[in-house]
């Protein structure tokens, strides 16, 4: 197998040293040995497709000359236009390697460190793809992205929407916690680009609102968290629903087994691109990683000092549990801080109510779990704090990667309990961290205010004189229960809450007076009424069942009531009180 390695030139272009790496490509060159290396598979290959990775040399270090730009890539005007409104003009490693395959229409399997343009990478194809095929016709998709998360959906639709202005593709978001009609009515209009999660797309299928059989491309972004979410069964229904002549591409920043065995069932002839070489390390070289053994009673402490840091920006602090999270979030709001959380246990509404204010700067603390370790790509963000010992090495990358993004440095803290060493010692071994055993640490240490450039001042609470963010309640929380259908204007009543609005719209009611009857004579319980029933043959039965007196003006005694709710006769079944009272 042929490996490539890409080197940037000081005029922004990219050459590949082996050349006739795209032409063996276009002949369909097999190999049929390297291939299951290439992925990493001891399995008989004999009909397996070619498999070719390709490595950037140099990926990983953060050089001063620019990459290459869009447009000497092959991408479309109207792409480049829109993606330079947005200050964005040169490719990243991983997309100067996947755009010329990916535009190709070849299948792709893209690995990059988190934070390294994944999602332009397969965006831009996406969306070229469609300008060069007819419009689409009403009900149909013609371009799926499924995510892993929420977040990550929302993510990736405002990345493609941004990189699609120019060429006014029509891209939705589909997943759970909203309405379901507003997605149904923009499905029956006809779609470019559906991006959503698994869950919410077979239930709109199942409903027969989402049709996936015109689907040209398809992407699994993020695939090793599906797996790990338990979404293998519904990746593969999915893949199963879209045509067998589909372009299929595949990123991720790891690749685990279950990830390549998917890879090689759904995809025809992929190429593994690497943005980096197999043996540099997978942590974003200009993020500093710092860990401190802490005790589980000062850890909140020692958080607030780390959040005093000078130079510190926005900061996402990651916790272990729900619990966790909503404990760290409340104790430091009590202490001054703009904090907000993001965690399962929330409703959509606050999930996004809480991401937009931590995007928006009014808040500048975004508690979460690890719903919130994947795809999320926040500016600014300056450090990244582990409350808790991540599982592994792979959610410890995925959790340090929100900070040191697209060229930017940050800072990575993690604290360290007890019980936790044994598996620290497994992430740094794995990672290569350089801390093996963390310092005992405390939140009036010397050595984390000197670490984390902490001011001596700093206390338990953040001094008034530096609060100066709005705080989580100045976002507004939309409703995401509307609909979005048009609702009639009629009045109406229920349970006699509502009014009518006005007089012309109330209705007139009937003038028919109601009147009591006893076996179809009328009672109105007077003594003339019930003389006149005698005299008819029907004695007059007082209110409370007994018949009145002949003569008598009054009626006969009310019918005493059983005392009691629901108690029966002694000794019965309805009776609660033992034989023995």
């Amino acid at each position: 197998m042929r490996e490539a390695r890409c080197r940037v030139s000081p005029r922004g272009q990219v050459q590949l040293q082996a050349s006739t790496l795209l032409t063996e490509r276009r002949h369909t060159l097999t190999t049929q040995t390297h291939a299951a290396q290439s992925l990493g598979s001891d399995e008989d290959t004999t009909a397996e497709p070619t498999q070719l990775t390709v490595a950037a040399a140099g990926a990983s270090t953060a050089s001063a000359e620019p990459g290459p730009l869009f447009a000497d890539l092959g991408v479309a005007e109207p792409i480049c236009e829109a993606l330079t409104d947005r200050g964005i003009t040169t490719a990243f490693p991983i997309q100067a390697l996947a755009l010329p395959i990916a535009l190709g229409g070849h299948d792709v399997i893209g690995q990059a460190r988190t934070g390294t343009g994944k999602t332009l990478a397969f965006g831009i194809p996406l969306l070229q793809r469609l300008a060069e095929q007819p419009p689409v016709r009403p009900g149909a998709t013609r371009a799926l992205v499924v995510v892993p998360t929420r977040e990550l959906a929302i993510q990736v639709s405002k990345d493609l929407q941004n990189a699609g202005s120019r060429s006014k593709a029509r891209v939705i978001t589909l997943y759970g916690g909203r309405a379901y009609e507003p997605q149904i009515d923009a499905l029956g209009a006809g779609v470019d680009v559906v991006v959503g999660t698994p869950g919410r797309l077979l239930d709109l299928v199942r409903q027969r609102h989402l049709d996936l059989s015109d689907v040209g491309t398809l992407v699994l972004d993020e695939a090793d968290k599906m797996l790990d979410l338990g979404f293998l069964p519904d990746v593969e229904r999915i893949l199963e629903l879209t045509p067998p002549g589909r372009q299929t591409m595949l990123f991720s920043a790891t690749m685990p087994g279950e990830v390549v065995t998917l890879a090689r069932r759904y995809l025809s002839r992929p190429t593994h691109v690497r943005a980096e070489q197999h043996d540099e390390p997978e942590l974003v070289p200009l993020t500093e990683q710092h860990a401190f053994r802490a005790h589980q009673m000062d850890k909140i402490e020692m958080l607030v000092r780390v959040l005093q840091a000078r130079g510190r920006g926005l900061t996402m602090v990651f916790c272990r549990t729900k619990r966790s999270a909503d404990q760290v979030a409340g104790a430091l709001t009590t202490r001054g801080f703009a904090a907000a959380e993001v965690h399962g246990d929330l409703g959509q509404a606050q999930r996004e109510r809480a991401l937009r204010a931590f995007r928006h700067g009014k808040g500048d603390v975004l508690v979460a779990t690890e719903v919130a370790a994947r795809g999320l790509d926040v500016d600014d963000v300056t450090h990244v704090v582990n409350y808790e010992c991540p599982e592994d090495d792979k959610a410890y990358l995925h959790r340090t990667g929100r900070t040191g993004r697209a060229g930017k440095s940050g800072v990575a803290v993690t604290f360290v309990d007890w019980n936790d060493l044994p598996r620290w010692k497994l992430i740094n071994e794995a990672l290569g961290l350089g801390h093996p055993e963390p310092p005992e640490t405390y939140s009036n240490s010397e050595h984390l205010f000197a670490a984390l450039d902490i001011p001596a001042d700093a206390g338990n609470r953040l001094a008034p004189g530096q609060r100066g963010r709005q705080g989580l309640e100045a976002e507004k929380l939309e409703n995401f229960t509307e609909t979005g259908r048009h609702r009639s204007q009629a009045p109406r009543r229920s349970g006699g809450t509502d009014r009518w609005p006005d007089e012309a719209n109330t209705p007139q009611r009937s003038s028919r007076a109601r009147r009591r009857t006893r076996g179809g004579v009328p009672v109105d319980g007077s003594p003339a009424q019930g003389a006149h029933q005698a005299a008819a043959g029907h004695p007059y039965q007082a209110p409370g069942g007994h018949e009145a007196k002949q003569g008598s003006p009054e009626p006969g005694p009310r019918r005493r009531r059983r005392r009691g709710r629901g108690r029966g006769p002694r000794g019965s079944a309805l009776d609660p009180r033992p034989e023995s009272a």
